[in-house]
């Protein structure tokens, strides 16, 4: 069988993908999400309480729908990744990711030797289908969509050297972070962070690798999208149930219903 990530391949022929953040770290919710339409699903591992079995769980609900799971690790060393890809996850996304030489490392960690420094023993997991794939080998360093996540002024000054890592096919941008890298935590509205937001967009994009956010505000998305973005998440499960909670709780109590948090607050 070829090699076949259906989200690398959209990233690679610039079709843009809208996706939903997955936070509630539970597999019937993630099975859920997945039949909303969404163009890829992320499973959170940084910021929401995922561990490996969950990630393999959420892995395993959504794997009968089109939406394409993307799993953020909780930081980027070897051994985790390799856990990950192993379980199955074909997309990664790693976050603070500040240099070119740790990009460089975290696709070292995806790819096998010679390339990398991945270690084999996919013939035991479910990534080869417990070796019923006898080409897992030859095709999986093809079949892995590496993104890594630009959030810090560090990061920013070295966007470039980052894109031009061989191995990283995507950059997304983490506007909570960037925000407090930047003087304006909590606001990554703050004109300044959105136009450093912009110009980052512009310089993956121009580097022929796709370039990604998060934002809870459709206005916003639509206009990174407009800016060539490939890959927007546009929400994120548990906020999207806890408002919805919210706002019924205080419409049957009489009460305003309260302003939502801030796009991207959490992220």
């Amino acid at each position: 069988m070829p090699a076949h990530n259906p989200f690398k391949s959209a990233l690679a022929a610039r079709q843009p993908q809208i996706g939903l953040w997955l936070s509630m770290a539970d597999p019937y919710l993630a099975e859920a999400a997945a039949t909303c339409g969404y163009d890829w699903l992320l499973i959170d591992g940084e910021h929401a309480p995922n561990d490996l079995r969950s990630t393999l769980a959420a892995l395993q609900a959504v794997a009968a729908h089109p939406g394409q799971p993307v799993v953020r690790v909780v930081e980027g060393s070897t051994a985790l990744i390799k856990q990950m890809l192993d379980i199955g996850a074909k997309t990664l996304l790693v976050p603070m990711i500040d240099t070119a030489e740790q990009a460089r490392a975290v696709a070292a960690a995806t790819r096998y030797p010679p390339l990398g420094v991945r270690g084999v023993g996919s013939a035991t997991g479910r990534a080869s289908q417990w070796s019923s794939r006898s080409d897992y080998l030859d095709v999986a360093d093809d079949d892995i969509c590496l993104l890594v996540q630009a959030e810090t002024t560090t990061a920013l000054a070295n966007l470039a050297d980052i894109c031009a890592v061989d191995g990283v096919h995507g950059v997304f941008i983490g506007p909570a972070d960037l925000a407090a890298s930047m003087g304006h935590r909590g606001n990554p509205g703050h004109p300044e962070v959105q136009a450093a937001i912009e110009a980052a967009m512009k310089t993956i994009i121009a580097s022929g690798k796709a370039a990604g956010t998060l934002t809870s505000d459709p206005k916003l998305a639509r206009r990174y999208l407009d800016l060539g973005c490939t890959f927007v998440a546009v929400g994120v499960d548990v906020l999207l149930f806890t408002q919805a909670a919210r706002k019924r709780r205080a419409e049957l109590a009489g009460q305003p219903a309260g302003a939502e948090p801030p796009p991207s607050a959490a992220y």
